[in-house]
């Protein structure tokens, strides 16, 4: 048999599968050379806004937390209305956001909330606040229901998606809010989704400005979504991907674009591991084209604070010797 050689490695030209949302191999390795501290330049200064502004640093989760928490501080003591749109499940920021309203005794009494999303059946139908792996169902007991009955916030003003609401949920967003909420705290998914607004049918139209203007609706979850969320601990961790429900209820862009303030977290890896399908969602998220095949690069288009974990900032490429 003849030897195999070794020689200096050879460039293996191919198109990405038709489900990748965004296929540009071409842009993709010109972003992952991106990393560091250099992620947090302006590469795209004619498509960003000024006020677009990424930070690399170590474990940002605190940060969003003290965001969160000071911003409404600082309305309550002021006795204004203040309303945060949020990711979920999310219990690792509601309980430490839940123990300093507490301990500082802050008055939620004008507090709206407002949850991102929910998970949805096959024939669209919203699942219940029961729901153990529902979003709402964390919501509530690891926020709501954490903070002091004489500081929470009336149920009332505590909003999430239902099958009695879908069709006006933007709208009561908008008009609770009066036209917008003040801060939408979010998170890219693999699909660069935000929320669950994922690369599929329900959100494609014509033109990205119409795109921007969609607001919530029913969605079919990409095939990414559902594979990532099988990784999550509500659904095991363990690539259980017929226990995630396969459609989704869902703020839409509009809803993000309303938002007075945006701030987004960069750190989600597998249990504290190298291992992360955001680190290169990152980089498409932050600097490449802005459009609907990568949702969360809409905020590029507005005043919004990132933050990047230094982990998901790491280079990466071909490691021969590692597996999974």
């Amino acid at each position: 048999m003849k030897d195999i050689i070794f020689d200096p490695p050879t460039k293996f030209d191919f198109k990405c599968a038709d489900y990748v949302p965004f296929r540009d191999r071409e842009v993709c390795e010109r972003l992952r050379k991106i990393s560091g501290k250099d992620l947090e330049k302006h590469w795209n200064p004619e498509q960003q806004h000024p006020e677009f502004n990424i930070k690399v640093m170590m474990n940002p989760h605190p940060v969003l937390i003290a965001t969160l928490f000071s911003r409404l501080k600082e309305a309550a003591e002021k006795g204004e209305k203040y309303s945060m749109l949020l990711g979920n499940p999310e219990p690792d920021t509601y309980i430490p956001l839940a123990q300093l309203i507490n301990y500082f005794q802050v008055d939620c009494s004008k507090l709206s909330i407002f949850a991102e999303d929910e998970w949805a059946d096959d024939e669209g139908h919203i699942a219940p606040e029961t729901y153990e792996a529902g979003f709402a169902h964390s919501m509530l007991k690891y926020f709501v229901y954490q903070i002091d009955p004489k500081l929470r916030m009336p149920l009332e003003q505590v909003h999430y998606p239902t099958n009695a609401n879908i069709a006006d949920y933007s709208k009561i967003m908008e008009e609770e809010t009066e036209g917008g909420v003040s801060i939408a705290s979010t998170s890219p998914g693999w699909t660069g989704h935000l929320a669950f607004i994922d690369p599929q049918s329900e959100f494609h139209v014509d033109t990205l400005e119409e795109w921007l203007d969609m607001g919530a609706r029913l969605v079919t979850l990409h095939p990414l979504t559902v594979a990532q969320n099988s990784l999550h601990g509500v659904f095991g961790q363990s690539g259980y991907i017929q226990s995630v429900p396969p459609r989704a209820a869902t703020v839409g862009p509009r809803d993000v674009k309303m938002a007075k303030e945006r701030i987004e977290v960069h750190s989600l890896a597998t249990c504290g591991t190298y291992s992360s399908w955001q680190r290169m969602t990152s980089r498409l998220v932050l600097h490449g084209p802005v459009t609907p095949a990568v949702p969360s690069s809409m905020l590029q288009l507005w005043k919004t604070q990132v933050y990047v974990d230094e982990a998901i900032a790491a280079p990466f490429g071909c490691e021969e010797k590692v597996g999974y």
